[in-house]
């Protein structure tokens, strides 16, 4: 411990400060690349959340001790990658994020025995609004949703009454089909009573119009038949790239389908009558008799009365009688009505062209392309003609064309396949972020090693000034060089300590020579330590002689 603080007491004040100082940089910088080298790869939480879903999500990590950062003004959530999935399925066993949206438990906090009427028919409506944001949420392709529905005040003695509107602003994540934007709006206008689809409007993000709500009968049945015309055309295409890219290969051919609908609304009755096919509906008979007689007896008053006999004054003789006849007979004719309605929608023509590439093949480096032959492509076209239902009596066309495109098929173009070592060399985007941020702290970790810690460290290390060091180094011509402090000297000589304290040159052409200057030096040594011993003599002489009486003593012991 003695020799420690010896060493340290001879570095001086101003030297152990700067090496004090320059320890502690040293510790920090060091301690800044392990936290660094040891900081977890971050991942994405969630992104774009409202305010209320960022303030929840932060105080359930700060519960859970989750260290994350936030980017993106506060948006954009990052945690442990390997801990990302197992968070997002905590929360969202909780409900969490809530997507900005209220729903039905905006009444499990609030007191309902001191709110108004006007208070619970707002949280209402903002339940229902949010419930359904939630729900829309739900559909692929749809990243956020907000719904504003306008729903009239039932009063009474009221005869006509405004029906209920909606408005949606959808954030998409590519494009929604017909049929996606329409299932919306019944979706909508189901969960909310008396709205119609047909009052539901549709905004995305960039103010293009996907449903409109104002229109009339009218424009909802041209809407309607724009839809269907739309989907025959993406639904025949699809069959059709099908079918060819299985000939052709993926992405080696592009077709283009035109779809003529008729938007007509036909209506046809008509009524026929068969006269071979009679049934007897109804029979009628009517038969009729009369007689003519003549009598010789006078009219009197008794013969009229009732119950007087005829003929009372003479005999009557027939002078005439009658028979008639009569039959009805109804017969009821066969008769077919018939009562024919086509709507609007019905495919009156298709035209459908087919643009295919042809065959490619390498030859060494150089790509040759060949054309198909017309009896392949006029299978083709039969195919397509088969797979549309082609029907030559209302006018379909079917081209199928074959040229070359303007690039050539991946398969062709790609590299050959990479070996295990490509492989592993094919670094991602943050493999290479993460190897620039090693090799930055690399380099500044090997800078303030050679700047900083190995001039300290040779200071540290360097003799006091005055004290004798030799270093057997041995320059190109073989010669060494010596001098007091122990630093080396130009080569070509070998040095000793002077009287003065400069260096000696002496030429070594062999090892004898080297041995009669080493032995010189040592002279040279000692006569220097007995001159330092007769100077400290001369100047204490008391303590000198008190020295020599000690060792006398010790001699006598001994």
């Amino acid at each position: 411990m003695n020799g420690i603080v010896n060493q340290f007491s001879k570095f001086g004040a101003a030297r152990l400060a700067a090496m004090l100082g320059v320890t502690l940089a040293l510790v920090g910088f060091f301690a800044f690349v392990m936290i660094k080298m040891s900081q977890p790869a971050m991942g994405v939480l969630f992104s774009d959340l409202s305010s209320s879903d960022v303030s929840t999500i932060l105080k359930d990590l700060d519960t859970r001790g989750v260290k994350y950062e936030l980017r993106g003004d506060g948006q954009t959530i990052l945690v442990d990658k390997t801990a990302v999935p197992r968070l997002r399925l905590d929360l969202a066993s909780k409900g969490i994020p809530a997507g900005g949206g209220v729903g039905y438990e905006i009444f499990d906090k609030g007191d309902a025995f001191s709110s108004t009427s006007f208070v619970q028919n707002i949280n209402h409506l903002r339940a229902l609004e949010g419930e359904l944001s939630r729900t829309i949420r739900s559909i692929g392709r749809v990243q956020a949703a907000r719904v504003h529905l306008v729903i009239p005040e039932k009063r009474l003695f009221e005869r006509d009454r405004e029906p209920p509107r909606a408005s949606i602003v959808l954030k998409l994540a590519g494009e929604l089909d017909a049929a996606q934007v329409r299932a919306v709006r019944h979706l909508v206008a189901s969960a909310v009573d008396g709205l119609k689809p047909d009052r539901v409007s549709i905004v995305d993000e960039r103010g293009r119009l996907l449903a409109d709500g104002a229109q009339g009968e009218q424009g909802l049945a041209g809407l309607g038949i724009e839809e269907r015309q739309t989907a025959v055309e993406k639904r025949t295409k699809l069959q059709i790239e099908d079918i060819v890219a299985s000939i052709v290969g993926h992405g080696r051919a592009r077709v283009q389908v035109s779809a003529l609908i008729d938007a007509n609304r036909v209506e046809s009755r008509s009524e026929t009558f068969d006269p071979e096919s009679r049934v007897v509906r109804s029979s009628q008979n009517r038969t009729e008799n009369a007689t003519t007689s003549e009598g010789g007896g006078a009219v009197t008053v008794g013969n009229e009365l009732p119950g007087a006999q005829q003929n009372q004054g003479g005999q009557a003789s027939p002078k005439d009688a009658s028979s008639k006849n009569e039959e009805v007979v109804n017969y009821e004719i066969s008769r077919t009505t018939r009562t024919e309605v086509l709507e609007g929608g019905r495919v009156k023509k298709l035209s459908v062209a087919v643009l295919v590439d042809g065959s490619y093949s390498r030859n060494g480096n150089d790509i040759v392309y060949q054309p198909r032959p017309p009896e392949e492509l006029e299978r083709i076209a039969q195919l397509v003609r088969t797979a549309i239902g082609f029907d030559e009596a209302r006018g379909d066309k079917v081209e199928v064309v074959n040229l070359r495109f303007a690039e050539a098929p991946p398969a062709i173009t790609e590299l050959p396949e990479q070996s295990l070592m490509q492989q592993l060399m094919a670094f991602t985007k943050e493999d290479l972020l993460r190897g620039a941020e090693l090799v930055v702290i690399a380099l500044l970790t090997l800078m303030v090693l050679m700047v900083v810690v190995r001039p300290l460290v040779k200071q540290m290390l360097a003799p006091e000034p005055g004290a004798l060091r030799q270093i057997p180094s041995f320059a190109r011509n073989g010669a060494l060089i010596v001098d007091e402090s122990g630093a080396q000297d130009e080569p070509g000589a070998f040095g000793a300590v002077s009287g003065t304290g400069g260096p000696v040159g002496i030429p070594m052409e062999a090892p004898s020579e080297r041995m009669l200057a080493v032995a010189q030096i040592k002279g040279q040594l000692k006569a220097q330590s007995v001159e330092k011993i007769g100077a400290l003599v001369s100047q204490n002489p008391a303590d000198t002689v008190a020295v020599l009486r000690g060792w006398i003593h010790e001699k006598a012991a001994a």
